[in-house]
Order: C-alpha cells, then structure tokens, then sequence
C-alpha cells in the first residue's frame, strides 16, 4: 500500500513538472480534494510541496486557484476567511492568483460572495470566482461583486463536446457578455471522448453507469472522428477535443493530468486550431448524442 502511494506521488510530481515544461502554469484545486478538511494529505498541501520544490531549481511564476465547500454548516462571509486562510497554510504562499465557490450553497450564498469580497480586500486572492452556477446565480453574485468593485472572474462548470448545458441554460452566454471566463471541467467526459472506453471495455465503478456500452455505442462515430482529425494533424483524440473547447473563445479546460504522458499530452493541446469545418463537424455529430449526467445543482 505505501508502495503504491509513493508510485502515484513520484507520478503527480512528474506530471507537474512535465506541465510547467510544457507551458502549463494554471493549476486548480480545491480543499475538498484528496480529503483535506478530514485530516488526510491534501491536492493543496501537495501542490504547494510541488511548488516549492521546483522554485527552489528555477524561478517560475505558478498560477494557482482554490475552491471553497459550501459545507452546509459553515455560515457567513467569516467561514469564507476562515477556509481560505487554512487553504493558504496547506499551500505554502500568502495569496492565490483565483478562490472559487466550489458549490452553491443550501443557504447562505449572499453571505459566502461577501467573504470572497473580504478576501481581495484583504488581498489574501487576487481575483475570485464560482462554480457549478446557474445564469440566475451568477448574475447575482456578478452584481453583488460590482457593488464593491469587484469582478467576478470566472465559472468553473462541466462543458464537455457531450455535455454542453452551459451553452443551453444561459450560462456560456452570460458569461460572454459580463467579461466571466468559463473553467471547464471534465472536458474529455472522464476519457469518454477519447477513445480510452468502449462498448466492449466500458469503465468500472461509478463512470460504469454513465457510459454505459449503450452510450459508448453511440458514442462511437464521434469518437471515431475525433480520432482521424487528429491523426490528420499530428495529434492524439484528447488534444482535438481540448481543443475543440478552447475555439468556442473565452473558455479554458481543466483536464487532469496523473503523469508525466498525460500532463505532455494536455501540452499539446496549445498552439495550434481546429478548422470552423472541424471544430462545426464535431459539434454536429455531437449533437446527436443525448448529454450525459452533469452536477444537479447547475439547474438550480
């Protein structure tokens, strides 16, 4: 077992290093990851130790985001502080470039934006954001913001080729029109699009009951093509599709990256464009794919 922790560690550490060699320098975690509010070693506490460790080699400017959890018994803009300040500790630094909401809250979302005023005010973050918001949610938090002179900088929600709600239910839109850049996370639908999963070899565990050999199979002419654009062009199925996402303008993708091959293919993502034709293919052809389940409260 301890084996095999130090395996996926020496690997996390490579694919960070891998990402910076490659120009990566946006990483966004949260404290809810790897169990940080449970006592157990931290995505924060990691990245800091990942940080450090490289800077001391070489300078190099490291842009790092943050989120806080709405935990349903943390009330007001204090708890806001609170949380973020412990974040900080784990981090190693005495600011971060982005905070984000992690999650709306079941109550308390008035007082929650306050405490993410307090915090650029009392510059511990340099800009703040939300995610998983509604176009209703974040027209308000937007306003709430400006009141002080703040800008709400960004919304990290599910955007994907097969999942697309955002540009459905407002969010995308307004987005685009009040200057907020959307975060996209599972950008590649967990490997989905990729070409990693089959219907004949569908994935395991909880991913197992949302891409289901069905879905898969009609997943598949997508996939397909995805695949030949890329190998039209000298690129691998993740890289068209992140890809893909970056060309819809005002959008940047969060794939994860647990080694030092992953983080080099993320890399390859940059620098280049998909034709309108391409990038107009793949949508169509998306289209015709029912979404895949997304996070309930982005309807909320």
């Amino acid at each position: 077992m301890v084996e095999m922790a130090d395996r996926m560690l020496k690997a996390a550490k490579a694919a960070f290093d891998t990402s910076i060699d490659g120009g990566i320098t946006f990483f966004d975690t949260a404290e809810v990851y790897g169990a940080g509010v449970t006592g157990a070693v931290s995505s924060e506490t990691l990245l800091g130790r990942f940080i450090k460790e490289r800077q001391q080699k070489e300078p190099v400017e490291v842009v790092v985001a943050t989120k806080f959890a709405a935990l349903p018994w943390r009330l007001g803009r204090g708890s806001v502080l609170s949380a973020l300040k412990d974040s900080l500790s784990r981090l190693g630094v005495s600011s971060v470039e982005l905070y984000q909401l992690h999650w709306p809250g079941i109550w308390g979302n008035t007082g929650y934006i306050d405490g993410l005023g307090d915090a650029v005010e009392q510059g511990l973050v340099k800009a703040v954001g939300v995610s998983n918001y509604s176009e209703r949610r974040l027209r308000d938090a937007y306003d709430q913001l400006k009141k002080r002179g703040i800008p709400l900088a960004s919304n990290q929600v599910n955007y994907s080729l097969i999942y697309r709600l955002p540009e459905e239910n407002g969010v995308k839109a307004t987005c685009d029109e009040l200057g907020i850049t959307l975060i996209a996370y599972s950008p590649i639908a967990q490997g989905a699009l990729t070409g990693k999963y089959t219907p004949e070899n569908p994935p395991t565990g909880p991913r197992g009951r949302i891409y289901t050999p069905e879905v898969l199979k009609k997943l598949q002419p997508l996939v397909t093509r995805i695949a030949e654009i890329g190998q039209n062009c000298s690129k691998t199925p993740t890289q068209v599709v992140l890809n893909w996402l970056m060309a819809q303008d005002n959008v940047v993708p969060i794939p994860g990256a647990k080694n030092a091959e992953q983080a080099a293919q993320l890399a390859g993502a940059l620098g280049w464009r998909l034709t309108e034709q391409e990038i107009e293919e793949l949508r169509s052809l998306a289209s015709e794919i029912k979404p895949v389940i997304g996070f309930p409260v982005e309807k909320l």
